[in-house]
């Protein structure tokens, strides 16, 4: 029967009297919601196994370097750990280190950079095949899974010919590679206001494309009038209700309300959006709800139409991945959590 312990506490028969490549719970990415349902999952007693495709805390790595949180600490804390900075509004640096603390604290055993392909078997007998970085391959047992895979990963497309030039970028890191460069930013919320700005100040010539009227209303409260008055300003070329329809080595072409433009350019940022890897979740027998591909699951328990599977996360908003955050989606954890004592205590 499972008991409530912490990671000191777990017995010794528990963690060694099977081999590393058996778990009682396997989890499917290692972003905070995954570090959280393998936390909650571990202090019910089991013996936990995180698999991700990338590092810790994949998706906060890849932010922009210079990233600032739009919420405080707390709201980002998982496995009761405080996260303590000097900040109003925590950095993605700060984050990064926030996260290997709490990992570190637990001692959770995650095997990074590992690509899960497969998961075959049945609720209790799980075999799930994973492939490393050179090709070689890893099978784990595992009685119950936990796909907390988020949706960072992929990016939205823009569908236009010459998006896939070497000079298209889906994600923005940081501005020195583009000073005194012709670039256009797709996109209106915070991460193309952001690109924009921080492109500006370090000398890129910055010309924004979104096809809405006007920049999104949730853009950061201290980034929207500073993005608004450069755009004003003309310091920041803008074009709304306008689209790219063509992306050419040299050169942007914009469909806007007065007609076509064609932009002189050097690099083009898509900041358009990212969504889930609904094939995967496919590949495992869950079910999508066809008009926003939202995983059929129990609202209470997060197991899917799959006995044996359950989601966390963004994953669980499917295509409208503007409803779940780091903080909601960390206490998901505590509900899988729950339910597996339930069910593999008995």
């Amino acid at each position: 029967m499972a008991t409530q312990q912490t990671p000191d506490t777990l017995p010794r028969t528990q963690a060694h009297s099977r081999p590393d490549s058996w778990s009682d719970v396997l989890v499917i990415g290692a972003g905070p919601t995954g570090l959280a349902c393998a936390i909650e999952a571990q202090k019910a007693g089991f013996k936990v196994l995180v698999i991700d495709k990338g590092c810790v805390v994949n998706s906060v790595f890849n932010y922009p370097a210079n990233m600032v949180f739009f919420t405080t600490p707390e709201l980002l804390e998982i496995g009761d750990i405080p996260f303590n900075t000097a900040h109003q509004k925590p950095t993605r640096q700060e984050a990064l280190e926030y996260y290997r603390r709490v990992a570190e604290h637990y001692r959770l055993h995650i095997c990074q950079y590992q690509w899960v392909k497969t998961v075959t078997g049945e609720d209790g007998t799980f075999r799930v095949t994973a492939t490393d970085r050179s090709g070689g391959i890893h099978d784990y047992r595992t009685r119950k899974v936990i796909v907390s895979t988020g949706y960072y990963d992929l990016a939205n497309q823009l569908g236009v010919p010459g998006e896939d030039l070497p000079k298209v970028f889906h994600y923005y890191r940081e501005p020195h590679p583009f000073y005194d460069s012709d670039v256009v930013i797709v996109g209106g919320k915070n991460s193309a206001a952001e690109a924009a700005l921080d492109l500006w100040r370090h000398g890129a010539r910055v010309t924004l494309v979104h096809r809405d009227a006007r920049l999104h209303d949730h853009i950061k409260y201290w980034v929207r009038p500073d993005i608004d008055n450069r755009i004003k300003g003309g310091e920041i070329g803008a074009y709304f209700r306008s689209t790219v329809q063509e992306i050419g080595n040299d050169y942007v072409l914009v469909k806007a309300p007065d007609g076509m433009v064609r932009l002189k350019n050097d690099f083009v940022f898509a900041l358009i959006g990212y969504h889930p890897d609904f094939d995967f979740l496919r590949s495992l027998g869950i079910e999508l709800i066809s008009d926003q591909c939202r995983p059929v699951c129990d609202p209470e328990t997060l197991e899917s139409n799959v006995p044996g599977i359950y989601v966390a996360g963004v994953i669980l908003a499917g295509s409208r991945t503007n409803e779940i955050f780091i903080e909601n989606g960390r206490f998901h954890g505590k509900q899988i959590a729950a339910a597996l004592k339930q069910k593999l205590s008995t």
